[in-house]
């Protein structure tokens, strides 16, 4: 994939099935965080909320990626978020099985919650 200009651009190159999931995932975030602002960062679509990174996805061969899991994310969402995670920030969904819409929003949120509390200090 050459490297997008644009959230657009980036969801254009990919397959129609593929798309429609990573679609999904956008709306879902956009619906959990509607005050956050879209870019490209790191080439993928990427959500930032008070002026500081919120989360970023991207689809890949075998998956989907949500990130980051930060530690307040982790700590937050525990069990439930745990059979997602792989490595230290990464959330990552299987592409035969429907993403987990849910468990996206909860993430997003706390994330949010957590970005607005570092904006306080």
């Amino acid at each position: 994939m050459a490297t997008p200009t644009s959230v657009e651009a980036y969801l254009e190159a990919l397959p129609d099935k593929r798309r429609t999931a990573v679609e999904e995932l956008r709306q879902t975030i956009r619906a959990a965080a509607p005050e956050a602002t879209e870019t490209i960062s790191y080439q993928m679509p990427t959500f930032k909320s008070h002026g500081q990174f919120l989360v970023s996805y991207a689809a890949f061969k075998n998956h989907y990626s949500l990130f980051p899991a930060s530690k307040v994310v982790v700590d937050a969402l525990g069990d439930e978020l745990r059979p997602y995670l792989a490595g230290k920030g990464t959330i990552r969904f299987q592409a035969d099985e429907p993403i987990p819409v849910a468990l996206v929003t909860k993430v997003v949120k706390v994330r949010f919650a957590e970005n607005a509390a570092r904006d306080r200090r």
